[in-house]
């Protein structure tokens, strides 16, 4: 897998899986239609997550996410930003430190799905810069968590 870093926002962001061409997300060959995902928010105490609404629109406003944007290399599924549902290839991952973006009193909790954390070579993170490609990721824990009935994930 090779990842080009397609955004580099001003040391706030590092985002990567434009597919080349004149698409924005992933391109379904059996339907050639942009393939998306649902905005997915799980908030504490919940059995089952939000989709589809940003915790705002829900007016969860004290409603803490059980993944927070509270750490350096939060990663995220990008998208739209007036189209929740518009999630398809595109990730970001956020650069900024927990003091400046603390849970619950940020503009991104319950806006984005996040998805994970960087927990290792967080330097190289920092680093990256437009046009540099990532060559591998791998997901060190949490795949059990993957709940998806139409794909088998290999593992």
């Amino acid at each position: 897998m090779d990842l080009l870093v397609s955004m580099a926002a001003d040391g706030f962001v590092v985002q990567t899986g434009d597919p080349e061409g004149p698409a924005v997300g992933f391109i379904d060959s059996s339907t050639e239609k942009t393939r998306t995902i649902s905005l997915e928010i799980m908030v504490v105490g919940e059995k089952v997550p939000f989709y589809g609404e940003t915790l705002e629109e829900l007016g969860l406003y004290r409603a803490q996410t059980r993944l927070p944007f509270n750490a350096f290399g939060t990663m995220a599924m990008a998208r739209d930003e007036f189209e929740n549902n518009s999630n398809s290839s595109q990730v970001f991952w956020l650069l900024k430190e927990s003091e400046l973006t603390p849970s619950n009193a940020n503009i991104l909790d319950g806006r984005y799905a996040v998805f994970g954390y960087i927990t290792e070579n967080e330097d190289f993170l920092a680093d990256l810069k437009v046009g540099d490609v990532i060559e591998s990721i791998q997901v060190v824990s949490g795949l059990d968590n993957l709940v998806n009935p139409s794909y088998k994930i290999a593992g």
